[in-house]
C-alpha cells in the first residue's frame, strides 16, 4: 500500500492473498453455498410446478381434390410463402380474435389459472387502495384473461423452414397438451373460412356481372349482323371474306386465265401465219397435226403418193392414169393448204374473244375495286364493332369459368386451409418449471461465486490483497539481509535470554505458550485486533515482533502498532529510527498513510513510535481506537505492543472487552503473571493468551487461553 518504506510506492494484486483469504473463510463460503442451496432447493420443491407442450403447423399451398371443369393439375409447389408470408401467418396465430375464439370456446373465464386477479390478495387491494396499483377489475373478465392467455403462450416460426411451432405453459398438464391443439384448429378453421367467405363473395359478385355481360354480348352481336347487311359486307363462308371481296379476287383469277388464253392463241395464230408466208411444211405446227381434217387429207395424200410410185415403175408420165393420180394428188394438198388457212383464222378468231373477254374482265374488276374500297372502309366500322362483341365474349366466358369454379368450391370442405398439423401437442410428463436439480446446482455455484467475489473485493478494498511492486520473497531476502527470523531464534536486539535463570524452567519452556502456538491460535481464529502486554520490557516486545513476523510468513498481512516507551519494535523492524510513526498520526502531523512501513526482515508491516511529543500524543489517545479499527479493514491482524502497560492504560487503548489480549512475559515469574492475568479478568477482558517462550508446539494445538 501506499505509504510503505515512507514513500509513495506502486503495488500489485496478491493473487496468493486472495486465494488464502478465500481458504481462511472457507467454512463461511461453505455454509453460504449450502444455505443458498438449500433454499432453492426448498423454494423450487414448493413451487406450483409449469407444464409445456407444443403443436406445429407446416405451412404449404393446398388446393382442393376437385373444384371445377377447369381446374388444372394440382400444384406441388408452395412459393407463395415466402419468409415475410410465414412471419404473417405466425401473426395470425396470436391474433387477438383467434385467441379470444379458443378461450370462449374452452371457457377459460371460469378457470383461476387464466383470472388470478379475480381473487385479489390483501397487500393488492392496499395498493389499489392506495392508488399505488390499478385495479386489475376495472379490466372486463375477457381481457384479464386474454392479458393471462397471451403471458403463457409462444408462436415462433422453426428456423429455416415453414413449420410453425404452438408452445403453451400451463399449471394444468392436460390444458397445455389441449390449449395448441385448439388454437392449430381453429386456425385451419379461420383459414379455410377465409376461403370459402371468400369464394362465396366472388360468387355473389359474378351473378350480377355475368346477367349484364350476356345483354352486353346479345347487343354488340346484334349491332355487328346490322352494320353488315347495311354495309353488303355479307359473308362467304370463308374465314374473314365477304362477298366484294371474294367476286374482285375470282374476276382477277379470270383476267388471268382469259389473258393467258388469249396469248396462246395470238402465239399459235403467229407461227401459223409464219409457217404458210415462208413455204415451210405445216405438217409439222401442232394445231394443224392435231385437226382431224389434216389428218385424213395426209392419210389421202399418202395414199396417193404410193400409187403413183407404184404406177411410175410401170407407166410411163405421159400415161393418163400417172396424170390423173398426180392431178389428185395436187387437189389433195390444195386442200391441206386450205385447211391451214382454216385453223389459222381460228386461232385468230380465239384471239380477238379473248382480247375481248379481258376487255370486258378489265371493266368489271374496276368496278369491284371502287366497290371494294367502299367496303374496306365499311370494314373499319365493322371490325370495331367485332372487337368489341369479341371482347365482351371473352369477358362473359372468362366470368363463366370463374363462376363454376366458385360455385364448386362453396361447399363444406371444398376449400382446404393452406396448412397441416405435422405434430399434435401431447400431455407433458415431466415439469417444464422449475428445474429442481439445475436451479439448485445454479444457485450453488452463483452463491459460491458470489462468496469468493465478495471475500475478494474486500480484500482488495481494504488493501490486504495488496503488496508494493518488486517486493523481494522471504527466500531473497535471506541472501540479501541475513538468516531470516526462524523458531529457533533465542534472543534479538539486545541480546536478552528468553528464559532467565530466575523464572521456572517447565513453564517457560511449555510447548502451549511458545510465540509458535500463539501465532496459529490468532490465524486458526481469525483474530483481527490483538493488544501484547511485555511485563518483561523489551524481551516481551522482541517476542512480539517474533510474533508478527510468523503470522506474517504464514500468508496473513499483519500490522504492528508500537506504543512502547523504549520503540523496541521500531528499533527491531524500521528501517530508521527517524520515520513517522504512531505519535506523529495521534497529534495530527502527519497523513494516515506516512506512518506505515515495511519490516525489513518480513513481509509484516510497523507503525513506529514516531519522533513527536508523548504528551501532546496522548491528548489525541482517543483517536487510536479509530486508527485501529481502520487498520483492522485493511489487515488481517492489527497487534498493538504497549510494552509493561497495566490494566488501566490498556483500557485507554481499547474500547471493545472481546479485544484479544497477548501477555508476552518471557523471565517473568509466575506470580507477576497471575496477577496481571487476574487484573485483565477483573477488568472484564474475556479472552487473554500467555506467550512467554519459543519452544516448539508438539501436538499443533493452539496457544492455551489463561483467565
Amino acid at each position: 500500500m501506499s505509504g510503505v518504506n515512507g514513500g509513495h510506492q506502486d503495488v500489485d494484486i496478491d493473487l496468493g492473498g486472495l486465494f488464502r483469504a478465500i481458504w481462511r473463510r472457507r467454512g463461511r463460503v461453505l455454509a453460504a453455498t449450502v444455505v443458498f442451496a438449500g433454499l432453492a432447493f426448498v423454494g423450487t420443491s414448493l413451487m406450483s410446478p409449469d407444464y409445456q407442450s407444443e403443436a406445429r403447423l407446416l405451412i404449404e399451398s393446398r388446393q382442393p381434390e376437385f373444384s371445377g371443369a377447369n381446374q388444372g393439375p394440382p400444384q406441388t409447389t408452395d412459393s407463395p410463402f415466402d419468409e415475410s408470408g410465414i412471419s404473417s401467418q405466425v401473426q395470425v396465430l396470436r391474433s387477438v380474435d383467434l385467441i379470444k375464439q379458443v378461450a370462449r370456446e374452452m371457457k377459460l373465464h371460469e378457470l383461476t389459472e387464466f383470472d388470478p386477479t379475480a381473487n385479489p390478495s390483501a397487500v393488492s387491494d392496499i395498493l389499489v387502495m392506495l392508488g399505488i396499483k390499478k385495479n386489475p377489475l376495472d379490466l372486463p373478465p375477457e381481457e384479464r384473461v386474454l392479458k393471462e392467455f397471451q403471458e403463457k403462450l409462444q408462436v415462433y416460426q422453426v428456423e429455416k423452414s415453414r413449420v410453425i411451432a404452438i408452445q403453451f405453459t400451463s399449471k394444468d398438464p392436460l390444458l397445455a397438451a389441449v390449449i395448441p391443439n385448439a388454437m392449430a384448429k381453429v386456425f385451419l378453421s379461420l383459414q379455410s373460412g377465409a376461403k370459402l367467405d371468400s369464394n362465396t363473395e366472388a360468387s355473389r359478385w359474378l351473378e350480377p356481372e355475368i346477367a349484364n355481360l350476356r345483354e352486353k354480348v346479345r347487343d354488340a352481336e346484334a349491332e355487328v349482323a346490322d352494320y353488315r347487311a347495311s354495309s353488303d359486307l355479307l359473308l362467304t363462308g370463308e374465314t374473314g371474306g365477304t362477298f366484294a371481296t371474294k367476286q374482285l379476287n375470282d374476276i382477277s383469277t379470270e383476267l388471268a386465265r382469259v389473258r393467258g388464253e388469249r396469248a396462246n392463241a395470238e402465239a399459235r395464230a403467229e407461227n401459223v401465219r409464219a409457217a404458210l408466208a415462208s413455204g415451210r411444211a405445216v405438217d409439222t405446227l401442232n394445231d394443224v397435226v392435231a385437226s382431224p381434217m389434216i389428218q385424213r387429207l395426209k392419210e389421202t395424200e399418202s395414199n396417193v403418193q404410193g400409187q403413183i410410185a407404184d404406177l411410175s415403175t410401170t407407166l410411163l408420165d405421159g400415161h393418163p392414169r400417172l396424170k390423173g393420180l398426180k392431178s389428185q394428188l395436187q387437189g389433195i394438198r390444195a386442200q391441206i393448204l386450205s385447211e391451214t388457212k382454216k385453223i389459222l383464222g381460228s386461232l385468230e378468231n380465239e384471239a380477238n374473244v379473248g382480247q375481248l373477254r379481258e376487255r370486258q374482265l378489265v371493266a368489271q374488276l374496276n368496278t369491284l375495286k371502287a366497290t371494294s374500297a367502299k367496303a374496306g372502309e365499311d370494314e373499319v366500322g365493322l371490325r370495331a364493332l367485332e372487337r368489341e362483341a369479341t371482347a365482351q365474349r371473352q369477358l362473359l366466358e372468362t366470368y363463366l369459368a370463374r363462376y363454376r369454379e366458385a360455385t364448386s368450391r362453396s361447399g363444406e370442405n371444398a376449400a382446404p386451409a393452406d396448412a397441416r398439423i405435422i405434430s399434435q401437442a401431447v400431455e407433458p410428463t415431466e415439469r417444464h418449471f422449475p428445474k429442481v436439480l439445475p436451479i439448485t446446482i445454479v444457485a450453488a455455484l452463483a452463491s459460491f461465486l458470489v462468496c469468493c467475489v465478495v471475500i475478494m473485493l474486500s480484500e482488495l478494498f481494504s488493501g490486504r490483497a495488496l503488496r508494493p511492486v518488486g517486493q523481494v520473497e522471504p527466500d531473497f531476502e535471506e541472501e540479501r539481509l541475513g538468516p531470516p527470523v526462524t523458531k529457533q531464534a533465542a534472543s534479538v536486539a539486545n541480546r536478552t535470554p528468553i528464559v532467565p535463570e530466575n523464572a521456572p524452567v517447565d513453564e517457560a519452556v511449555d510447548d502451549d505458550f511458545s510465540i509458535e502456538s500463539v501465532a496459529e491460535h490468532l490465524g486458526a481464529d481469525d483474530v483481527r485486533v490483538a493488544i501484547s502486554v511485555s511485563p518483561a520490557g523489551d524481551a516481551g516486545s522482541t517476542n512480539a515482533v517474533l510474533l508478527a513476523r510468523l503470522i506474517a510468513e504464514e500468508g496473513r498481512k499483519i500490522v504492528l502498532i508500537d506504543l512502547t516507551g523504549t520503540a523496541c519494535p521500531t528499533r527491531l523492524m524500521a528501517q530508521s529510527a527517524d520515520l513517522a510513526g504512531i505519535t506523529n498520526l495521534l497529534v495530527g502531523a502527519v497523513p494516515f498513510t506516512e506512518t506505515i512501513h515495511a519490516d525489513r526482515l518480513s513481509d509484516a508491516h510497523i507503525i513506529p513510535q514516531g519522533d513527536a511529543d508523548p504528551v501532546l500524543a496522548m491528548r489525541g489517545i482517543e483517536r487510536l481506537q479509530m486508527i485501529i479499527d481502520a487498520l483492522s479493514n485493511a489487515y488481517d491482524t492489527v497487534l498493538v505492543e504497549c510494552g509493561p502497560a497495566d490494566v488501566g492504560a490498556v483500557r485507554k487503548v481499547t474500547r471493545s472487552k472481546d479485544t484479544k489480549i497477548i501477555i508476552s512475559a518471557p523471565a517473568v515469574a509466575n506470580g507477576e503473571i497471575v496477577e496481571l492475568i487476574t487484573g485483565f479478568a477483573e477488568e472484564g477482558f474475556g479472552e487473554i493468551v500467555l506467550m512467554t517462550g519459543t519452544g516448539y508446539p508438539q501436538s499443533g494445538k493452539p496457544g492455551r487461553r489463561a483467565a
